[in-house]
């Protein structure tokens, strides 16, 4: 017992000293570390004291010292401090900045964005400047260097000149001179250089712009889809490529005459009145996402080369653009720019002459005498519809024959039943009253068109933006009654009241039109009975993102159909009367057409076919 006393007791007191060890070793441990710690900050501060300290200032001076360098002869113009000036026109404000000697941004007086605020092109990141050779071995970019503003001087046909220059000690001069109209939105700007020989090399000037285009519209994502890099150049004319769901880019090999970059329904264009020899430009959208809300939607870049005399001195005539998408504006420049105006491209090329023979002239003249624009396309609808209206007569005289002779159709169907035999005698029942079936398609297809000429123009015209009509708000862009807080496929991100009102009123004529329709219960018609409900659903869904303007327009064409096609059929077209014309017809000697002999000829031999099929 007491050797197992004496054990518990030695246990408990090395326990103890265990326990006091690891805490005078924990304590001695912790202030060896504090010891090495205070040694090691002590031999970093030493070390510190004894560096020669990294500022801000040497990274500045180094970064001056490089700018220097590149500026060569022009090193006066290496650094300064940005200045910019404000000169102005009837119809835009043009920014310009010391830094380049270049236009920074361009606010039109005329147009306003989504926020009221000025649409403004280029800004602070636009870059538009030339390689010059500063030195024997070094160069520079023009937008690099500091320029000095010249006091800008009037003209006495109200245009303005504004001139920055650099000058360097051996009498090279190079010029940025800018001729501001009164009334225009096309800036003349005219690179002048002495000493060119040595500023250039191989007589080339090197031109490089960069700019990102903002957003202007409500509808970001239509807007971004209308967005593209248009070029003209002397062999191929003009063309462009789309940008708006990635990037778009082009080589001149050729040359061109001009580039622009091409927003819904503004554009910045750069001129060359003597051809650009060669270069590239590229459009890049900065957000994949259609839907996505910021202000910069696309970086821009083009690299331009021009041929320039073997002189000292020369003068560069380019021209720059910063307006809007406007045909009759473009048009008075006579070098291809309308073209940006799409009235009607690819397989609907031709509807470009009835744009602009028929529905601009038209839609001009209406909005002379009438401001708001909602109106203007209700009375152009009334007009087109007016105008097409005995082509209309004419589809519906032809179903109303149809229509008298349905009785007759419907006893060769049951005297007839095979589908070859009926087919022939039908033929020959409308030979004999002086029926054509076809005749009611001819004026429905001569319509479409004006159906594709007016979808391109109210795609186009910046007439209508901002203008509102009823709930719309923009004409231009897509009416808005209800915004969903996700995307929903097929439809979108919102609801628009003029498409329901198209779909219903496109509904409503299909139910007219086929209850005055004389059309069979074929199997094979029956999937044509239900396309005119199909549709108007279809065409719900692919309208509700467009212009208002459009289904506005095709919501009264729909009213205006249907009240012609109601005063027709009620008040013009006499059945009874159609019936005397046919008998009478019946009376009269026939002679077959050469068609109608081969159609009978063709029909002949597919009976004879299935008849030997049979018996086989």
């Amino acid at each position: 017992m007491k050797a197992d006393k004496n054990t518990v007791i030695g246990l408990a007191l090395l326990a103890v000293l265990f326990v006091a060890y690891f805490t005078l070793n924990n304590r001695e441990r912790k202030a060896y570390e504090a010891q090495q710690k205070h040694i090691q900050d002590s031999l970093a501060l030493v070390q510190k004291l004894h560096q020669k300290p990294v500022s801000v200032t040497d990274s500045l001076y180094a970064d001056s010292l490089t700018k220097v360098t590149a500026a060569g002869g022009f090193v006066a113009a290496a650094s300064g401090i940005e200045q910019t000036q404000t000169v102005e026109n009837d119809l835009m404000k043009v920014t310009f900045s010391n830094k380049g000697g270049q236009i920074e941004k361009v606010e039109l007086k005329k147009y306003k964005v989504y926020d009221s605020s000025l649409v403004t092109l280029g800004g602070a990141d636009n870059q538009m400047g030339f390689a010059v050779n500063t030195s024997n071995n070094s160069s520079e970019y023009t937008n690099n260097l500091y320029f000095t503003a010249l006091p800008v001087t009037k003209n006495a046909d109200g245009s303005q000149i504004v001139t920055y220059q650099l000058k360097d000690s051996s009498g090279r001069i190079i010029e940025n001179q800018y001729i501001i109209p009164k009334n225009d939105y096309l800036i003349d700007w005219n690179v002048n250089l002495n000493g060119a020989q040595q500023l250039l090399t191989a007589n080339t000037l090197n031109l490089q712009w960069n700019t990102i285009l903002h957003r202007q519209q409500y509808a970001t994502k239509y807007e971004k889809e209308q967005s593209y890099l248009c070029y003209n150049t002397h062999d191929d004319g003009y063309d462009f490529t789309r940008a708006g769901r990635g990037s778009a880019s082009k080589t001149f090999d050729k040359g061109a005459d001009w580039i622009a970059f091409k927003q819904q329904f503004f554009n910045q264009t750069l001129i060359a009145k003597n051809k650009f020899k060669s270069g590239n430009a590229t459009m890049t959208l900065t957000a994949k996402d259609l839907d996505d809300t910021s202000r910069q939607i696309f970086n821009d870049t083009a690299n331009l080369q021009l041929q320039v005399p073997a002189t000292a001195a020369v003068s560069i005539p380019l021209q720059l653009y910063y307006g809007p998408n406007d045909y009759y504006v473009l048009n008075k420049y006579d070098n291809g720019m309308k073209n940006m105006i799409d009235l009607g491209s690819g397989i609907l090329a031709f509807v470009k002459y009835v744009n602009l023979w028929i529905i601009m002239p038209v839609f001009k003249f209406i909005a002379s005498f009438v401001s708001n624009y909602g109106w203007v396309i209700i009375l152009l609808t009334i007009f087109i519809r007016l105008v097409t209206s005995p082509l209309t007569y004419k589809s519906y005289y032809s179903s109303a024959k149809m229509k008298v002779l349905k009785p007759e159709l419907d006893e060769l169907k049951k005297k007839f039943p095979e589908q070859q035999t009926f087919a022939m005698e039908q033929m020959k029942l409308f030979r004999e009253a002086g029926v054509n079936p076809l005749s009611g398609c001819f004026p429905i297809l001569l319509q479409i068109p004006i159906f594709f000429a007016l979808y391109r123009f109210f795609n186009s015209s910046i007439a209508l933006r901002g203008q509102g009509f009823l709930w719309a708000k923009d004409l231009s862009a897509y009416d808005s009654i209800i915004h969903f807080s996700s995307h929903v496929p097929l439809l979108g991100d919102h609801l628009s009241l003029f498409t329901i009102t198209y779909c219903i009123t496109s509904l409503f004529t299909s139910m007219y039109n086929m209850n005055m329709s004389t059309q069979s219960n074929a199997p094979g018609q029956e999937m044509m009975k239900y396309m005119p409900y199909i549709m108007p659903f279809v065409f719900f869904f692919v309208f509700n993102g467009l212009p208002a303007a459009l289904t506005l327009y095709y919501t009264v064409s729909n009213l205006v159909t249907l009240g012609i096609q109601l005063v027709i059929q009620k008040y013009i077209i006499d059945h009874d009367k159609i019936l005397a014309q046919i008998n009478e017809k019946r009376k009269q000697p026939k002679q077959k057409s050469k068609l109608q002999i081969r159609m009978e000829q063709m029909q002949e031999q597919q009976k004879k076919m299935q008849d030997l099929r049979k018996r086989n």
